[in-house]
């Protein structure tokens, strides 16, 4: 099960649709995991969120995160990322990503679309920075 260089973690990463499952950790220290469409800036990882969901309200309290991304079809690989999230709430910035985003999982013709209905007040704009990557490539071989 080869580990994967930086530059295939990026690709399998932004390859395709593939959605990322979000773990946080609510108040009584109980886990919450989530789906979260995403993109890539750089090594970070960027989503939105409403600032009143489990993850929203969990992100807001304490930024430690993991986020993990598969490939379920053998031979079978995934990403796992460690790091602290941080908020914006910049109108620009939200609505710019939150398009972004729309671009990646609903297409072009309906990108503006998922950015208006994502990139409001009472969203948040969710970054990640990295401190840690487990990615494992071809794991059924």
């Amino acid at each position: 099960m080869p580990e994967m260089s930086a530059d295939q973690r990026r690709a399998f990463l932004q390859w395709g649709t593939r959605t990322g499952m979000l773990a946080t950790t609510r108040p009584d220290g109980r886990p919450h995991v989530a789906p979260v469409w995403f993109v890539l800036d750089g090594d970070d990882l960027v989503f939105t969120t409403g600032a009143d969901t489990v993850k929203g309200r969990s992100v807001r309290r304490d930024g430690r995160v993991c986020l993990a991304v598969d490939d379920p079809t053998p031979p079978f690989a995934f990403v796992m990322v460690e790091g602290v999230a941080s908020i914006s709430q910049d109108p620009a910035t939200l609505l710019d990503y939150a398009t972004r985003i729309g671009r990646r999982y609903m297409g072009d013709e309906r990108a503006g679309e998922y950015g208006r209905r994502n990139g409001v007040p009472g969203e948040l704009l969710v970054r990640v920075s990295p401190h840690r990557f487990v990615a494992k490539d071809r794991i059924a071989e």
